[in-house]
């Protein structure tokens, strides 16, 4: 694990390097004098960039901006109504049994130079369980990201800005020695290190933008309650497009979906684990240049071995 981990600092040390010295090699360009008079030179077309919140999960491709700083907290109310088993079943929760949860999310950017910037995230929940007659509460920190993020291709013509991405979740949240009185609520995190990597596109097609990424993880092994566990590597693909309409308002819909595979505990392989879901999403949302806010609904539509959970999301971005 601990090679992996330095490999992957490794790779944002050498993307700060590789910026810092482009920029410090760039020479300043003398002013060229004018060969028309003012009346006969036209005036560059303004390029449609509205502020915008963004979509709730799917990243976006543009950068906060050098020496930026955006702070966006998310505030989630899940609620579970039932289950997806391993084979794509849908089972509703027995009657009378309840699962809820409130969590509160930080997302902070900051902009190194006009190309690279570091994010990260963290993530405070609060959990509820009604089971058989019996109920419990637990609350706590979960797990969270740091991100490196690199803007390698400009949006020209039909082609999309491209942004590529570093990520690394670390075990922040409880994932063992759970209390059995808790039915489970207390346990936040996986605890495994988890490095990946990944793809950003964004491209605005006025009065739309568009935004798709891939990212790629692969958690390292951990020993959870004595047991050597591997958790399956993962893929996240997502895509979101925002409607702009007048006064500052848009529309966004996006799909978020994840695959895993299978579990891993003392190198066997524990068949019909693998993880699977479809997240639908509609917001509608509000902006100025300084302040954008989204207001969103999620719904688990499909899955395997995955809560079926609807969520009601409110998110707002500040840039300093």
């Amino acid at each position: 694990m601990l090679p992996k981990i330095m490999f992957f600092f490794l790779m944002c040390f050498s993307l700060v390097v590789v910026e810092q010295n482009a920029i410090a090699q760039e020479a300043p360009v003398a002013p060229k004098e004018a060969d028309a008079t003012p009346e006969e030179v036209p005036a560059p077309e303004e390029e449609w960039n509205p502020p915008s919140p963004g979509p709730i999960t799917t990243w976006t491709a543009p950068l906060c901006g050098r020496r930026k700083f955006a702070i966006q907290p998310f505030f989630f109310y899940n609620q579970t109504r039932g289950e997806f088993d391993s084979k794509g079943h849908y089972n509703p929760l027995p009657k009378g049994d309840q699962e809820y949860q409130f969590q509160e999310q930080l997302f902070v950017q900051y902009g190194i130079t006009e190309r690279l910037e570091v994010d990260a995230q963290t993530v405070y929940q609060e959990n509820y369980i009604k089971q058989g007659g019996a109920s419990a509460h637990a609350n706590g920190f979960g797990d969270s990201f740091l991100f490196l993020r690199y803007c390698a291709l400009d949006e020209k013509k039909w082609f999309p800005q491209l942004t590529a991405l570093l990520q690394l979740k670390m075990p922040t949240g409880k994932y063992q020695h759970e209390d059995s009185e808790k039915l489970g609520a207390d346990l936040m995190g996986t605890g495994s290190w988890d490095p990946g990597f990944g793809l950003i596109l964004t491209k605005k097609i006025k009065p739309f933008i568009f935004h798709a990424d891939v990212t790629y993880s692969f958690p390292q092994r951990v020993r959870i309650n004595g047991v050597k566990t591997w958790y399956g590597n993962y893929l996240n693909c997502d895509v979101a497009v925002e409607y702009f309409l007048p006064k500052g308002f848009n529309l966004m819909v996006e799909a978020n979906a994840f695959f895993q595979g299978d579990i891993k505990e003392d190198g066997v392989r524990i068949p019909n684990s693998a993880v699977k879901y479809l997240i639908i999403a509609p917001a509608l949302g509000w902006s100025c240049d300084k302040f954008q806010i989204l207001l969103g609904y999620q719904r688990v539509v499909m899955g395997a071995n995955t809560d079926a959970n609807d969520s009601v999301v409110l998110t707002c971005v500040y840039t300093f």
